[in-house]
């Protein structure tokens, strides 16, 4: 009687050898140096600054003039700014002031973009580098930083992607006839004499991982000319784009784009702080 547990002892470890065996040979049949799947890298931010806030008062005090001149509740309802309705104040956030003074009207607005990838294999920062390209190529900037002379360009020109461009070759202030069905009227910035400073639209430097900056003078029927300055720049994983324009209120003026593009571009490398802090 003793014997009988001595055999099934045996037999239980015979099944559990058997099974042992088993499991090698399917683990030899696993394919261990099989192809695997890498991740793409997630961008450098995870999150967008609060874009009315993102702007000092101070600056906003220089970029709206007029709005020193309002009364204190008012000047706070001005200063504070419209934020932009977005669907996911994750990935894209924006805002917006106006200023109305006696000589002119001024718009600001900057938006943010977190581009996300949802291809494992692009990583966020490339798939922003492809958004940031198209927007590139929408604005026509010819490929060129400071060409020699004034571009020419056919009149109705494509419309750029989000930054408002689409202009006809011509000097500072021109006004060519549009063919659109709006009657509006667009110039470019052009080069005065003596190699002074190239105010056309052009790739910027040291803004971001890439930075272009885009200027359009229009005019609807008979209303004074208004000029939009676009500074559009990436780092990383977020696009960021300035839009800051004038409207004076005499026809015969015209918007100066010096001074509209020096405040524009200082604004975007303010917020290229913003982003990295």
């Amino acid at each position: 009687m003793a014997y009988v547990p001595g055999v099934a002892l045996l037999a239980a470890l015979a099944v559990g050898c058997s099974a042992g065996s088993d499991g090698s040979a399917s683990d030899a049949d696993s394919k261990p140096g099989g192809p695997t799947v890498t991740t793409a890298p997630p961008g450098k931010y995870r999150t967008l600054p609060a874009p009315c806030r993102a702007v000092p008062g101070s600056t906003l005090k220089d970029l709206l003039p007029g709005v020193a001149e309002l009364p204190q509740q008012q000047q706070e309802k001005a200063f504070r700014g419209s934020p932009t309705v977005t669907y996911d104040t994750d990935r894209k956030v924006g805002c917006s002031w106006k200023s109305d003074a006696p000589d002119s009207t001024r718009n600001l607005s900057i938006d943010f973009e977190r581009v996300v990838s949802y291809d494992p294999a692009v990583s966020d920062d490339d798939r922003a580098r492809t958004l940031y390209a198209k927007k590139e190529t929408a604005a026509d900037l010819s490929g060129v930083t400071t060409p020699p002379g004034p571009p020419e360009k056919p009149a109705g020109s494509a419309a750029g992607e989000e930054t408002g461009t689409g202009k006809p070759g011509g000097g500072e202030g021109s006004t060519s006839p549009s063919p659109s069905a709006s009657g509006s009227t667009s110039g470019t910035p052009g080069v005065p004499g003596g190699g002074s400073e190239d105010l056309r639209p052009r790739v910027l430097d040291g803004l971001g991982d890439a930075a272009f900056l885009d200027d359009l003078l229009t005019r609807a029927g008979s209303t004074a000319q208004h000029r939009t300055v676009s500074v559009v720049f990436r780092t990383s994983n977020v696009i960021v784009t300035v839009r800051y324009g004038e409207q004076p209120a005499l026809v015969t003026k015209v918007p100066d784009s010096k001074e509209l593009q020096d405040k524009a571009q200082a604004l975007a490398r303010k917020l290229a702080e913003v982003i990295s802090e």
